[in-house]
């Protein structure tokens, strides 16, 4: 069923107009390499946890807003025009896990949501930056990057544990079994690298969603007693110059601390807006 949204009208989507809808979340890419990738890896109508549902709005026969779920909840909003109670009604009824994409949608569609107050076990909003990996500047340093698959595996789901409690909030009894997951996915989809010195791992980085052009940096971690000494930015840049040798020109990332904002700055990373990840502690169900 559709629903109006303003003088627009946000119905769900159909496969003939997937090359409208990835060339819309293509102009809007810096809030939109998560649908965009997921797309990318799991296909139209895929019953993948991850697998994408569109809706979108048009406007004179071009396509103004879409509106993007996954199968597991996720809500991915690239809407300019929403009308967030419209888009609420879409939501509604459905298990969400959360959402992510440009702030002010995600803060508008929670109002709409009536779910501000339920319980998050992430709730960032990140300054939003980017790159034209053209313009990367590689500090330097010691050291070289390896494939993760090549690096100790126990004590990599160890580090991934440890960022998951710091970072994301995760319960600790549950971080080991995160950690050991991610690390088997990582090294499935090629996207982690290790920055190793003397013979012993110091930093990790990786692409949480990857396009032919573009990357998305998330993830990167170091050690406490390792920290301050620019391993995780090598590490980052040498990943970077990696993808612009294998053809990507841009790179996007949200920066979780003053810190890390300075660290990217001085890879050639600029601000261009904010960016949120949040997620529920549980599944919530808005009711319209």
């Amino acid at each position: 069923m559709a629903t109006t949204v303003g003088r627009l009208v946000m119905r769900p989507a159909k496969q003939a107009e997937l090359p409208a809808i990835t060339a819309f979340l293509t102009d809007h890419i810096a809030t939109a390499m998560f649908p965009l990738s997921n797309l990318a890896r799991y296909g139209w109508g895929s019953a993948a946890p991850r697998g994408p549902r569109f809706w979108v709005a048009e406007h004179n026969g071009q396509i103004t807003d879409v509106l993007t779920i996954t199968n597991e909840g996720m809500v991915m909003p690239n809407c300019p025009s929403g009308d967030w109670s419209e888009i609420a009604q879409i939501c509604a009824d459905r298990p969400l896990i959360g959402l992510t994409g440009g702030s002010d949608q995600c803060d508008a569609v929670l109002v709409a949501l009536k779910l501000t107050e339920a319980p998050a076990g992430i709730n960032g909003r990140e300054p939003l930056m980017q790159l034209d990996l053209a313009d990367l500047v590689t500090p330097d340093g010691n050291g070289q990057l390896e494939p993760l698959a090549e690096t100790n595996k126990s004590q990599m789901a160890d580090w991934r544990a440890a960022f998951v409690t710091e970072a994301m909030g995760a319960d600790p009894d549950k971080a080991a079994s995160i950690g050991a997951r991610d690390v088997a996915t990582y090294i499935t989809n090629d996207s982690h690298r290790v920055l190793v010195v003397n013979d012993a791992p110091v930093a990790l980085t990786g692409f949480n969603a990857t396009l032919p052009d573009t990357v998305q940096i998330g993830g990167v971690y170091t050690p406490p007693d390792l920290r301050g000494r620019g391993y995780a930015r090598r590490a980052v840049a040498l990943h970077l110059a990696e993808a612009r040798d294998d053809g990507a020109r841009n790179a996007i990332l949200a920066a979780a601390n003053p810190a890390a904002r300075r660290a990217y700055a001085a890879l050639g990373f600029q601000r261009t807006g904010d960016f949120t990840l949040h997620i529920f502690k549980t599944p919530q169900v808005a009711h319209g």
